[in-house]
């Protein structure tokens, strides 16, 4: 091959043996290349495509996984707040060894809480229970005398979205789906929580007008939002409040030298306490479900809160 030169045929392409000829050529110089390349740490077209599919695959595993609080949450077991109080209590183990904050889980991953093992629950449930005067909520708390565990008996485990102190009485969603969960006890979102509330004292104009304007509370440095209020008898008052602060309507009341002796919550967003009787409850399904999911979207009749800023 070396000196000799390739002639074309009578068509002016060249002739089939110079063609071979060629072909080997080529065949050597991308040898001498891929070694040269390997030899100074420079990668091929064919290894740097590898790579990028490598790099696609275990990303793709990567989105497979998913936040140690996040599958928490959707196994029902509580909201992803509390989630991350547990794991840094040490009471959430990772295949053994106790879960780091932000650690990512895959489907081969087994998760226990107190020793525990969880199961993911795919089917979502909610429930309207109607929570007496009288029961804590909170998952586990040996000073209480009764639990939400405790009063509910049902095959899904269930955690509540939005909490009623142990002297109300009222609504209480429960449900195994985390974000909703989220998404409801969210102050920022809005949504409505309706309560009835009777005082000590007569409720006047003045009362009523400075509540739905928004108290000041002192101990928590903080004004609450104006929100609907209206008087349904001389001790009995209704109230519409779209932020959970801590006994709120007590807080409110007792700022303005009233006493609140009882409070029953009647509804959350969509969902009203109808004629539930305490200590029952009842699954929420159908279209009621769905405006419930579109609310917590902020999709729904919740906007109207909006308002009230």
């Amino acid at each position: 091959m070396r000196g000799s030169a390739i002639r074309p045929d009578h068509s002016g392409r060249p002739a089939a043996r110079g063609l071979y000829q060629i072909r080997s050529l080529r065949r050597k110089c991308r040898l001498r290349r891929r070694f040269l390349l390997c030899a100074c740490g420079i990668m091929t077209t064919r290894q740097r495509n590898y790579k990028k599919e490598t790099e696609y695959r275990m990303t793709e595993q990567h989105t497979k996984q998913e936040r140690l609080n996040k599958y928490l949450a959707d196994c029902g077991i509580c909201s992803r707040r509390e989630a991350d109080r547990m794991i840094e209590a040490g009471r959430v183990t990772v295949n053994g060894r106790p879960a780091d904050m932000g650690l990512r889980i895959g489907p081969a991953d087994e998760v226990a809480v107190d020793g525990r093992v969880l199961e993911r629950k795919d089917k979502k449930v909610v429930l309207a229970f109607y929570k007496p005067v009288g029961v804590t909520c909170t998952e586990k708390d040996r000073f209480a005398e009764k639990t939400i565990r405790d009063v509910v008996d049902y095959p899904v485990r269930v955690t509540y979205a939005g909490r009623l102190d142990k002297d109300s009485e009222g609504l209480l969603l429960l449900t195994n789906d985390g974000e909703l969960i989220n998404a409801l006890m969210r102050a920022a979102n809005f949504h409505e929580k309706e309560y009835l509330v009777r005082v000590n004292r007569p409720v006047t104009e003045a009362f009523l007008q400075k509540m739905a304007e928004g108290v000041f509370l002192k101990d928590l440095n903080v004004q609450t939002r104006p929100c609907p209020v209206e008087q349904e008898g001389k001790f009995v008052f209704r109230i519409v409040l779209t932020q959970g602060l801590n006994r709120q309507i007590r807080r409110m009341c007792r700022a303005l030298g009233y006493d609140a002796q009882g409070i029953k919550r009647v509804r959350v967003a969509n969902i009203t306490l109808g004629r539930l009787k305490p200590g029952n409850y009842r699954v929420v399904e159908g279209e009621e479900l769905k405006e419930l999911y579109r609310i917590a979207r902020g999709e729904g009749a919740g906007a109207e809160a909006r308002a009230w800023r």
